[in-house]
């Protein structure tokens, strides 16, 4: 699915009448098939970003489009259709904690089925070899029947992610989904979702805060700051005098992700504010 975001602002649904909007104004294009990192520091807006492509929060001002459509055009059931077509994984999976494992993976496919299959596959599991294959590439197929409440959160982290594989979406949207990893879990489980998306020919878009995994995995890197685009650049072009910068103020948040510049060992001398791409 290709991403069109033109002069796009947005703001919480809580947020105060007239207080500024925590997104943009800005420009964003993802092309059908491609997968994207977002990072930036914490308030950057990277997760009102992520909201706004998956058609939960409606943009203040501007337009996206999604494949050419304007989805909050769309008749109710058109827009219940599209959505259908995303995938959204909260930094917290929404996992019910007396549910089996097998059930939660499998409620990926719960868009593509009708009402009554839905109610028959919370009792009878209706693919449990598709299951066990999600979660073996998270390395997680030996948790296949264990209960949602027994997992640890990385655990149930990389359930949530074993959910994607079996979704009926053309779209990923995921939104830190390392928070509760190991370095090492960390790696395997991004680069089996970029492998993934990749496979099968998907569109991710995913925000994360570990940098040098963002730039390891992900072709794209979109560096967002206040609200707007400092930077958008294939990864082995952000130089750590960027990342400087996007994390100026929040040096604790980066963990210095290895950005491909020829003075990545001597620490970046300060730099000029960054430019932000927002109108």
């Amino acid at each position: 699915m290709q991403l069109d975001l033109d002069a796009v602002a947005a703001r919480h649904p809580a947020a105060r009448a007239g207080a500024r909007a925590a997104l943009g104004p800005l420009d964003l294009r993802v092309a059908a098939g491609e997968q994207l990192a977002v990072i930036g520091p914490s308030g950057a807006g990277k997760t009102t970003l992520l909201q706004t492509m998956a058609c939960a929060l409606r943009p203040a001002q501007g337009a996206l489009r999604i494949d050419g459509a304007d989805p909050w055009s769309l008749p109710r059931r058109a827009l219940h259709a599209l959505r259908g077509r995303l995938f959204m994984a909260p930094q917290v999976p929404p996992l019910p904690p007396r549910q089996r494992v097998v059930t939660a993976v499998l409620a990926g496919r719960l868009p593509a089925l009708g009402l009554a299959a839905s109610l028959r596959s919370l009792f009878y599991p209706s693919d449990i070899p598709a299951a066990h294959a999600a979660l073996d590439r998270f390395d997680l197929a030996d948790k296949l029947f264990e209960r949602v409440d027994r997992l640890s959160g990385g655990e149930r982290q990389r359930v949530g992610l074993a959910r994607a594989l079996l979704a009926p979406a053309r779209l990923w949207l995921v939104d830190e989904p390392l928070s509760a990893l190991d370095p090492t879990r960390a790696q395997q489980a991004v680069s089996t979702l970029v492998d993934a998306a990749r496979e099968g020919r998907r569109t991710l878009v995913a925000s994360l805060h570990q940098v040098d995994i963002a730039l390891a995995h992900f072709p794209r890197i979109v560096g967002l700051r206040d609200g707007c685009i400092a930077f958008d650049l294939p990864a082995a072009e952000v130089t750590r005098a960027q990342l400087a910068r996007l994390y100026a103020q929040h040096e604790d948040e980066w963990l210095g992700g290895g950005a491909a510049d020829a003075d990545a060992e001597a620490p970046p001398a300060p730099a000029p504010p960054a430019v932000m791409h927002c109108r």
